[in-house]
């Protein structure tokens, strides 16, 4: 049941009922003007000490009453917040200035529409998430562009040789976090049921064995009904339960450098800025598989059913893929406000769409947001929680871009 409804939702366009007559509704992604970003000087700065924690959930950020009460933005703030900083696999650190041209300003405060309260819960309610175990869904497009963060994130492949995740994976604001200097990014792969003997000679490291052992404690809780969250049920395998003779496992690469906007550091803001919570970790070497497009995030009521969608490696479900998709509840100009089920791990997620892709009438998916995690905002002075995502503008996609490609040549329209 559970794989035939998935299969649904990504095949099936969307309709609405007009005068009682089903009518398809015409969800196309559109082209937008992006602003250039240009790199100026590069400067060297002092190697990080990589001593900070990592915190999978963020507090006193500046919430929904916060960001209402921000001006509109100027473009000496843009050039500022949008500079950044690249840390290299050997500890070395820069810092690249950016001139913003030909963006568009909006003098309108940051705002939402409403104001929701919830209890602190990362689950909502029944549990909607679906672990992929179905290695038919498990290594294609989409599923296979999720990827593992060494420091305990996700994250999702823009290139050949990118990744984009959430800052806070690899930096608290003040330092990066303990780990991130050898940073590695899991791939999922499949195994041949006998793979997993041993070769002469062969050894697997610390870190696949740890994997292997935690994928199979938790096929041996599946096969015996096992469900956790306290009683509440679980779509434990939303994508089909067949047996495999193929199991997953993670195949490590190393980061060859990690990239931040400046936006995110404390220094800069004050205070953490969910807003710029976004990283790109550039791959040592490239990868085969097949990656998502970023793409402009629309204003959720121009979304089929205003519906979200993302894949991660939640930590209450080690070692498997989970997905799920909600309906957006709340935006800000640039946080997606939501209450889709996720845990600790899931951070770092890419969050996507799929719309007609103009005058092609094919359907293609594209990255959104960014899983920012659960976080605590202030409401009428009060600390309410929500899952947030920070969503891609048309100036994030142009920063992005930029890092992917090293030039704005190629990024001019998203």
């Amino acid at each position: 049941m559970g794989r035939v409804l998935l299969l649904l939702l990504f095949s099936t366009p969307v309709w609405s009922l007009i005068n009682g007559i089903n009518v398809e509704q015409d969800f196309s992604w559109q082209l937008t003007r992006v602003p250039r970003i240009v790199k100026g000087k590069t400067l060297s700065l002092e190697s990080p000490k990589f001593e900070a924690s990592a915190k999978l959930e963020l507090r006193g950020v500046c919430g929904i009453e916060c960001q209402q009460r921000l001006p509109g933005p100027h473009l000496s703030d843009l050039n500022e917040l949008l500079s950044y900083e690249t840390v290299f696999e050997n500890g070395t650190r820069t810092l690249t200035e950016v001139n913003v041209l030909g963006a568009e300003l909006d003098p309108v405060a940051n705002a939402t529409t409403k104001v929701l309260s919830r209890r602190k819960r990362q689950v909502y309610g029944t549990d909607s998430r679906f672990s992929i175990s179905d290695t038919r869904f498990l290594t294609n497009f989409p599923f296979n562009t999720a990827v593992k963060i060494s420091t305990g994130c996700s994250g999702i492949l823009i290139s050949p040789k990118h990744v984009l995740t959430a800052a806070h994976c690899v930096h608290d604001g003040n330092d990066y976090i303990k780990g991130s200097k050898k940073l590695r990014v899991g791939l999922l792969r499949l195994k041949s049921r006998g793979s997993g003997k041993k070769r002469r000679g062969a050894r697997r490291s610390k870190r696949e064995e740890l994997d292997l052992k935690a994928y199979h404690t938790d096929a041996r809780q599946l096969k015996r009904g096992v469900r956790s969250r306290a009683g509440r049920r679980q779509k434990a395998s939303g994508l089909g339960e067949k047996k495999s003779e193929r199991k997953p496992s993670f195949q490590w690469t190393r980061v060859k450098s990690t990239q931040i906007p400046k936006g995110w550091l404390r220094d800069v803001t004050g205070d953490v800025a969910v807003d710029y919570d976004y990283a790109v970790l550039e791959l040592k070497r490239p990868h085969k598989k097949k990656y998502m497009d970023l793409g402009i995030s629309p204003n959720s009521k121009t979304m089929p059913g205003s519906m979200i969608h993302f894949s991660g490696f939640d930590a209450d479900r080690s070692g498997q893929l989970v997905y799920r998709f909600c309906s957006v509840s709340d935006e800000s100009r640039d946080l997606f406000y939501q209450h889709c089920d996720a845990e600790s791990g899931s951070t770092g997620s890419g969050i996507y769409l799929r719309l007609k892709e103009g005058d092609k009438k094919k359907w293609k998916r594209k990255i959104i947001a960014i899983y920012s995690g659960h976080q605590w905002v202030d409401v009428n002075g009060q600390q309410q929680d929500y899952n947030v995502a920070v969503r891609i503008t048309p100036l994030k996609y142009a920063q992005i871009c930029l890092w992917i490609h090293g030039t704005d040549e190629n990024c001019a329209q998203g």
